[in-house]
């Protein structure tokens, strides 16, 4: 994980997962390093109004109270950028994670996305910081120290159930020790295996 004082940078599904928590304030108070997003990830939670979510109102408020700051992609992320929203499907991500990605590489920082293709992508073609997901963020020892194990326990499941959070396999048994065989059962967004548990 990122050292004290860093900064890492989050795609549109980490947003989500957060708000969905219930806890976005308290887990991004936690943390040990600062988030950020970029203007095309803040653009993609504004076009969530139309769906009737609320994670631009969400965002707005985490902004405001100095809890993510919005940046957007210099030159050199533009390059990184449209070469991953341009070309075949397998090769190519949506906006939010392509930005979310060049931004890192260009800062040097660490990514935090949760789809699995962005994630390879990342992995495959750019070195630095290795990317993140949500569920690292969740599994903080800061977070659990603020949170509490039960409150911890309640925002991963909050986000499963509303935000169908995705879990890495490296990650899967984390999960479920954490929320329980019986709520892990309940959450469609985990492989049938960990929901039979």
């Amino acid at each position: 994980m990122p050292d004290a004082g860093t900064v890492v940078v989050a795609d549109t599904s980490v947003v989500i997962n957060l708000n969905a928590s219930f806890r976005a304030s308290d887990i991004l108070d936690a943390l040990p390093f600062r988030v950020v997003i970029t203007d095309v990830v803040a653009a993609e939670l504004q076009e969530d109004r139309r769906s009737g979510r609320q994670d631009a109102a969400l965002l707005d408020a985490l902004v405001k109270a100095g809890r993510i700051r919005i940046v957007s992609l210099g030159d050199p992320a533009l390059d990184i950028f449209a070469s991953l929203v341009v070309g075949s499907a397998g090769d190519t991500l949506d906006d939010g994670e392509a930005a979310t990605i060049a931004y890192a590489v260009e800062a040097g920082i660490a990514p935090v996305i949760d789809e699995r293709k962005a994630l390879r992508l990342h992995a495959a073609r750019f070195s630095g910081p290795r990317a993140l997901s949500t569920v690292d963020l969740f599994a903080e020892a800061a977070v659990e120290a603020a949170l509490g194990l039960s409150g911890l326990s309640d925002a991963v499941f909050q986000s499963l159930q509303a935000a169908r959070m995705r879990v890495t396999a490296e990650r899967l048994a984390w999960v479920v020790n954490l929320i329980g065989a019986e709520r892990a059962a309940q959450c469609p967004s985990l492989p049938k295996t960990a929901r039979r548990a």
